[in-house]
């Protein structure tokens, strides 16, 4: 296989793998702070599954973009063995600015979901503290996974 096709495949595989590892990490990130939002007791067990099972789907679309998004602007033909910090750091801000935009609208502004007195709220901005966790916490486990080493760690 020639350099490009190299390349090419290498990151594919790698996104292929960044995606498997985040889907499990949301699914078990949106089943915890299931109680958190109000749906929790207002809702049956069928819409609970519901908004885990499409909450999990929309997260993985939000991954992939936000990747896809830092690796448009960052990545390298390298990449996943250089560039990792800044396309992981690009991912990161974009799937974090993703959710509080997100949250804002669907908590103020449409009002399809509310937050339970348990969440914690950022101040000023309204945004859960657990969906802006999952954000950081997730993708980066899930790139640390891909990876085999932590993210940040600057190789380029």
């Amino acid at each position: 296989m020639d350099r490009i096709g190299e390349s090419h495949s290498s990151w594919i595989s790698a996104v292929v793998r960044y995606l498997g590892w985040s889907i499990p990490g949301h699914f078990a990130w949106e089943v915890l702070q299931l109680p958190l939002f109000t749906i929790w007791t207002t809702g049956t067990i069928g819409q609970n599954a519901f908004a885990v099972v499409h909450c999990t789907a929309g997260d993985v679309v939000i991954a992939g973009v936000s990747l896809l998004t830092a690796l448009i602007q960052f990545g390298r033909p390298s990449w996943p063995n250089t560039a990792t910090a800044r396309v992981y750091s690009a991912s990161l801000a974009l799937g974090a600015g993703y959710t509080i935009y997100s949250e804002w609208l669907n908590t103020s502004v449409r009002a399809v979901w509310a937050y339970s007195e348990l969440m914690p709220v950022l101040p000023g901005v309204g945004t859960g503290l657990s969906p802006l966790l999952q954000w950081i916490v997730v993708p980066t486990l899930a790139m640390w996974l891909t990876l085999g080493r932590a993210p940040w760690k600057r190789n380029d």
